[in-house]
């Protein structure tokens, strides 16, 4: 049927529940996917509940997804740190969902950006416009964006052939055995839990580079200063999860055993470098560290000795 689509439980979902495997599949969340159960998903002809779990190779009948309703313009806090006739950069709070996505369709930065800048409706991915990269929901700091065609696709491939610099300051666990380093390792979905990333062997290849500013002795924890080669989902979480110095305050792959108090994932994206799309011309853009991570900082107590 044309309603309909088929698609197979892939190797990393196998025994999760049915729900699960159309969130992650279909890219839906997962009470979207309950009501597509709910319209009838069947395996072999035979209706199942979202509590079914199912095994690689499974091949499961699903009602196709209703498309998304189309962004509309809203109203949303966010300052901006750099504007001309081409280029936004913004400076996205804490707690702001990009675009839209996983359940969430309204307050989002795109209906911001759409409310505030209408003419760039058409430029980049659709419910996405302008946007040329992301932040997770809780790291603040600089977003590009392209208010035209042309500047998108300029930006676009800066980004692709790896020529914009993206600048974090993040506080993690631990102290380093060198100032300086770099984690080169490709990052995949995780094959334990789908909905997180992880270093795995066959993933997309990423590279961080990082720089220690501060060592924190009591509190053993240092303040770094990373820059993204490549820009793949969750990458600095994970990078330096995978070398055993997790990002203070991140919920997901962040240490249970921290003694460091945080009210969000200390993860800011400090600064952005790219070539003006009209111009060439280097722009420099800079977003202080905000109020909540400072104090943080300010409650660590002095730096470890130098």
């Amino acid at each position: 049927m044309a309603d309909e689509i088929t698609l197979e439980v892939p190797a990393e979902l196998d025994g999760a529940r049915v729900d699960k495997v159309l969130a992650v599949v279909l890219d839906v969340s997962r009470s979207q996917a309950r009501e597509l159960i709910d319209l009838g998903v069947t395996i072999d002809g035979a209706a199942v509940r979202p509590g079914y779990r199912v095994g690689q190779g499974t091949s499961i009948t699903s009602p196709v997804p209703k498309p998304s309703l189309e962004l509309q313009p809203e109203h949303v806090e966010f300052a901006v740190l750099y504007e001309d006739d081409a280029v936004v950069v913004v400076d996205k709070p804490a707690g702001l969902i990009c675009h839209p996505g996983s359940g969430h369709s309204r307050g989002t930065l795109a209906g911001g950006l759409l409310h505030r800048y209408p003419e760039i409706r058409g430029v980049g991915a659709v419910d996405r416009w302008g946007l040329v990269h992301r932040l997770d929901k809780d790291t603040s700091g600089t977003l590009v964006v392209a208010r035209t065609v042309a500047a998108h696709e300029s930006l676009s491939g800066q980004i692709q052939r790896r020529e914009i610099t993206r600048v974090y300051t993040c506080l993690v666990n631990g102290i380093f055995d060198s100032p300086t380093g770099t984690i080169e390792a490709p990052i995949g979905r995780d094959p334990n839990r789908p909905t997180r990333r992880a270093v795995v062997q066959g993933g997309r290849d990423a590279a961080t580079h990082y720089s220690v500013d501060r060592e924190f002795d009591e509190a053993n924890c240092s303040l770094l200063t990373v820059r993204l080669e490549t820009g793949r989902t969750h990458q600095i979480r994970v990078h330096l999860t995978a070398i055993d110095h997790q990002v203070i305050g991140d919920r997901i792959y962040g240490s249970k055993t921290t003694r460091i108090s945080s009210p969000r994932i200390f993860l800011h994206a400090a600064r952005v470098s790219f070539s003006h799309p009209g111009n060439g011309e280097t722009v420099n853009v800079e977003s202080p560290l905000p109020d909540d991570l400072q104090k943080v900082l300010d409650g660590l107590g002095p730096r470890s000795s130098e």
